[in-house]
């Protein structure tokens, strides 16, 4: 039975429930705990010990190859060190398996789409794919959805309750495998001898093309088939920070910052207990793209692991004039860089921003914030009224251009 388990939702479960998964060396229930880098299996413990093979492919999909276990507990062990940390770590482990296997490096947005979805921030991932049997991802949904409580994770095709809280009793299960399977008018009209209609989606392309702007944006909003037919993916955008140490915003407090409109310095004393993570996400309602649910925004330092595609994704960068932080941007070259992203610089009010930043123009942002007047202080300044101005202006700021790009409620722009 342990092969039938889902190995995604038993790892998702055990971070829940508090019970880390021990690498073992044998199949047997009783086995001892050893290094990864020795072990055959991964044996979780939560609720009952269930040894996989630790080489067990997963339903996390990369470059259309399955990510085996052992790399997905990999990742997660090392969730909190830099990408570049990070890939060193991985090939240093690759040398000690000695070729009984390897880990599979995570690109950059795959890492955290992975470890987001491991700590039940998340219900879906566009790297997972649904459970089998299961194409429009509902049951996969609620099966995550228990993991993240630290409930029992499905066994692979069983039956999830028809309430969505849970899976159902083996015997309520074998009552249900015994109904009549009843047709609908699709699959009755159908018939028993399945029929190819691929080449009529090709036909009808060409006319679905010219006729797409023309339709009824109310039409669509009044039937929910059709909506839930348009409804897509949209990909989240990419917000980037200056890596550099004379930065007013880093890691530590660029999310009070931008989400609570308080700033506190990078170092100290109330910043100190932010996370020191090398990437985050920050949720913000643009309600001239989307008025009814918040877009998700990835915060990083580096653009080191990008893929081409990522770039159509930026939506600002943040600066502090010195031009080495784009050596390994897609446009290296200051001005350039802004003729396509929006640049944001922050200083302190009545200070000149460095010439560098005046002599590129108007494409970047200049915002001014107060001194911090207390730097000794474990609490917020309640007196940073001005703030929440300086914030406002550079989400309208980011809004604007998201807009004029093309960002809309159920897709990104291809191109920037």
């Amino acid at each position: 039975m342990a092969t039938e388990q889902d190995p995604l939702l038993l790892l998702r479960q055990s971070i829940a429930s508090g019970s880390t998964p021990m690498p073992t060396a044998s199949a047997e229930a009783s086995a001892p705990e050893v290094g990864l880098s020795q072990a055959t299996h991964l044996t979780f413990t939560s609720p009952t010990r269930i040894p996989l093979p630790i080489d067990t492919p997963t339903r996390f999909i990369l470059n259309d190859t399955p990510v085996d276990l052992r790399s997905i507990y990999f990742t997660w062990l090392h969730r909190d060190y830099a990408i570049l940390e990070y890939n060193e770590l991985a090939s240093k482990f690759n040398e000690e398996l000695g070729g009984k296997g390897q880990v599979q490096r995570l690109s950059y947005i795959g890492m955290l789409d992975l470890i987001t979805w491991l700590e039940g921030a998340s219900e879906e991932s566009e790297f997972i794919k649904p459970l089998a049997g299961d194409k429009d991802g509902s049951a996969s949904t609620a099966a995550a959805a228990l993991a993240s409580k630290g409930a029992a994770a499905p066994v692979i095709g069983s039956t999830v309750g028809r309430s969505g809280k849970g899976t159902l009793d083996p015997r309520l299960a074998s009552i249900y495998n015994s109904e009549r399977k009843m047709g609908d008018r699709n699959s009755v009209l159908r018939g028993i001898k399945p029929t190819d209609f691929s080449h009529v989606r090709k036909l009808a392309a060409l006319f679905m093309t010219k006729k797409a702007p023309h339709a009824s944006s109310s039409n669509i909003a009044s039937n929910p088939a059709i909506a839930s037919h348009h409804k897509q993916k949209r990909p989240d955008p990419i917000i980037l920070l200056s890596p550099s140490a004379s930065s007013l915003l880093r890691m530590t407090n660029i999310k009070s910052f931008l989400e609570s409109s308080q700033y506190v310095p990078p170092n100290s004393l109330a910043a100190s207990s932010n996370t020191t993570a090398n990437m985050l996400h920050i949720n913000r309602l643009m309600k001239d793209i989307d008025a009814n649910r918040p877009m998700r925004f990835i915060l990083v330092e580096g653009a080191e692991q990008f893929k081409p595609e990522y770039w159509n994704r930026v939506v600002a960068v943040f600066t502090t004039g010195q031009a080495w932080q784009f050596k390994n941007y897609k446009w290296s070259n200051p001005t350039e860089l802004f003729r396509h992203i929006p640049g944001i610089y922050v200083g302190w009010r009545g200070e000149q921003p460095p010439e560098s930043v005046r002599t590129w123009g108007h494409r970047v942002h200049n915002v001014a914030v107060d001194r911090w007047k207390n730097p000794g202080t474990a609490t917020v300044d309640s007196s940073r009224w001005r703030d929440r101005e300086a914030v406002e202006g550079i989400w309208k700021m980011i809004e604007n251009n998201m807009r004029a790009k093309g960002w809309k409620r159920d897709q990104a722009p291809s191109s920037i």
